[in-house]
């Protein structure tokens, strides 16, 4: 063999080496796998975990929807704070949302009841939700009587 074939042998031989390592390191990069830890955050505790139902007396007098309850707080310092969504489709889609502002660092622990009142305009047919502190719960809905009016409301509910 001359020593012109031998060096183009060796070369070739170099680069073919090299290519398969390229080769090799492209794959392992595609491949490699990006371990996520998951982050240790804590779950928020759950406030008012008690309340996971709301009952309320539902007035319709002329498309307008009035709701009235009221929801036992474990302190007088619990202030309930309520909105309305109404979702745009048809029929209606209402959240009844509730909320809670306490802004004391110390209450004396007195069961209280905080009343309700939430009007929304909706068609006959919507449907309502509740939300309470950002959590979904069961809404008791109960057709007021004839005769009655949302300002003249008493609860006597059981049960």
């Amino acid at each position: 063999m001359s020593q012109k074939s031998i060096i183009l042998t060796v070369v070739l031989f170099a680069l073919l080496i090299v290519g398969m390592f390229i080769y090799a390191h492209l794959k392992s990069s595609e491949l490699e796998v990006v371990t996520v830890t998951p982050s240790q955050e804590e779950e928020a505790p759950v406030l008012y975990p008690d309340i996971t139902r709301v009952d309320a007396k539902h007035f319709n007098i002329d498309g307008k929807h009035t709701f009235v309850g009221e929801i036992v707080f474990p302190s007088p310092c619990d202030l309930l704070e309520t909105d309305a969504i109404v979702m745009e489709s048809y029929p209606e889609q209402v959240i009844l949302d509730f909320s809670v502002i306490n802004n004391s660092d110390s209450c004396v622990e007195i069961p209280t009841a905080q009343r309700f009142k939430i009007d929304v305009v909706a068609s006959e047919n919507a449907s309502f939700k509740a939300r309470f502190m950002g959590r979904d719960i069961e809404l008791n809905l109960i057709p007021a009587a004839e005769g009655e009016f949302p300002d003249d409301f008493e609860i006597f509910i059981k049960g």
